[in-house]
């Protein structure tokens, strides 16, 4: 009985495994705009509500971008190109390219950190506890065939797109996970054995 269980745990570890490894980021050219069936997306923020925090504070914050509500956002991301570049430096064609880039993938997740009024917990653990829900979304949606990718320039991170997906200081938006459909096959991934990365104290 004992071996059939640890069969069991050992195929069931090597399934996670298999995941984590089948996760991979997107570049927005890689992914098409197909309607992605809403309940993947639920499903996708149902996991990243059972990362870990601290405290149990749960600072992740998170507003859903689809269909015709992508061009709200557009408007944003161009709003903040024009903040944020010099006048001279000005491009009409890249301002443009803010507005249009939200077409390029079905839905667009805000990434927020909203600290715990009272927990007083350290930045740096409430930052890693929405990278740990980031995380568990993007491989929800790998385990669905999803391509994402956390986005995370400039642009993306402006105040006024804070203010924008309704985060006010001390909130923090840490960028976008944008969700579509693979355009090309899934591609293979390659990492450094982990040997490298190992000291072992025995």
């Amino acid at each position: 009985m004992s071996e059939k269980i640890h069969t069991s745990t050992t195929e069931t570890a090597q399934r996670l495994l298999d995941l984590l490894k089948h996760r991979r980021s997107f570049a927005l050219k890689e992914l098409t705009a197909d309607v992605i069936d809403p309940s993947y997306i639920e499903l996708m923020l149902e996991a990243a509500n059972w990362a870990p925090s601290h405290g149990q504070t749960e600072p992740w914050r998170f507003t859903v971008f689809s269909g015709t509500g992508r061009a709200e956002l557009g408007h944003a991301f161009a709003e903040a190109y024009q903040l944020i570049t010099p006048p001279e430096k000005f491009d009409a064609n890249g301002h443009k390219a803010q507005a249009d880039r939200v077409w390029q993938a079905s839905v667009w997740i805000s990434l927020g950190l909203t600290p715990h009024p009272t927990a007083n917990m350290p930045m740096w653990e409430e930052m890693s506890a929405v990278a740990a829900a980031v995380q568990n979304m993007h491989l929800m949606g790998s385990a669905l065939n999803l391509a994402c990718k956390w986005t995370s320039g400039a642009v993306v991170r402006h105040d006024s797109v804070t203010q924008f997906v309704g985060l006010q200081p001390p909130s923090q938006l840490l960028g976008f996970l944008y969700v579509g459909q693979p355009a090309l096959a899934w591609p293979q991934g390659a990492r450094q054995p982990v040997a490298e990365k190992v000291r072992w104290v025995r």
